[in-house]
């Protein structure tokens, strides 16, 4: 934990304006309010064609992203990076590259040449997160060949020193999970893989083990276009001013969760995006993201079948 405590203090150091955080706070405040209060994300983002569709989720994702770095050039004086046209193409695609994966269902069409009834309901939901994956990850490797191959590995993928200062982080958040797993809007969400209970399929624990691990597997596309895209691409045209911005975009992804989830994860996002700019490396995080996001389905199941 020291290393990880050291990143925090140096971004803290060089990175902290109080003037500037609190108008992130206030920003994100303002679309957390607007989702939960007034339905940000139902009634102006997810709803009509495919275009509209599209382009509701990337504004979404681009304003805050977008505002967060317009900011910056109010209160530091070392902004240069609006100069560079690397710095304007990884704004706009970023989120447009988030945006279509969220859209993206075109594989739900040949699932239905395949399965039928409950299995075609249980491989869409769980292959759909496979398919995800690559669906970002494809066009962020090729802008790294064009960008980055000649600078660096691919976006986080370092090989990581330790594990130790990650586990402990994964242990501190046991008690706040238990404590999440108790409340209702929580217990309406998770566990994720509740939806089996209802499907007639044979030999369940089978299935849910599958669904278990795409559900799982997504988030490797999470940590690789988070804390190794986003921060990684950006590390050299913005140095660590891009780690606000990426945990800003990072909030708005999770408009659909529990407010409590989505306000937890600017906070995580800052925090994973610190280590990731520091160590170079995404495995850490990921290794974080995915034991969080285990032991909320673990706590799901426990409140679900407390809940009966």
């Amino acid at each position: 934990m020291t290393a990880i405590l050291k990143y925090i203090k140096g971004f803290y150091n060089k990175e902290f304006n109080p003037f500037y955080f609190l108008l992130i706070l206030l920003m994100a405040g303002s679309l957390i309010y607007l989702n939960y209060w007034h339905a940000l994300e139902i009634n102006y983002v997810n709803g009509g064609g495919k275009w509209r569709h599209f382009f509701g989720y990337f504004f979404l994702y681009f304003t805050p992203f977008a505002a967060a770095f317009f900011l910056q050039l109010f209160f530091f004086k070392d902004c240069t990076y609006y100069k560079n046209k690397w710095f304007w193409i990884i704004l706009i695609l970023a989120p447009a590259f988030f945006a279509f994966r969220v859209n993206f269902d075109f594989q739900e069409m040949l699932f239905s040449k395949i399965w039928s009834g409950d299995e075609l309901d249980f491989w869409t939901q769980s292959l759909n997160w496979v398919m995800r994956v690559f669906v970002v990850l494809i066009p962020v490797y090729f802008l790294w060949r064009i960008k980055d191959k000649n600078n660096q590995l691919f976006y986080g993928s370092k090989a990581l020193d330790k594990t130790k200062p990650y586990l402990m982080m994964l242990l501190i958040m046991v008690p706040l999970i238990a404590a999440a797993s108790t409340q209702k809007d929580f217990l309406e969400m998770y566990p994720r893989a509740k939806f089996l209970t209802h499907l007639d399929l044979h030999s369940k624990k089978i299935h849910y083990f599958i669904y278990e691990l795409c559900y799982g597997f997504d988030f490797v596309s999470i940590e690789f276009f988070f804390r190794g895209f986003l921060i990684l691409s950006l590390a050299k045209i913005c140095g660590p001013h891009c780690i606000i911005p990426a945990a800003c975009f990072y909030c708005t992804i999770h408009f659909g969760k529990p407010m409590g989830e989505a306000i937890s994860s600017f906070w995580g996002g800052l925090l994973l995006g610190i280590v990731s700019f520091n160590t170079r490396s995404i495995w850490g995080g990921l290794m974080v993201h995915l034991g969080i996001a285990w032991l909320m389905e673990a706590g799901g199941w426990l409140g679900f079948f407390f809940k009966k």
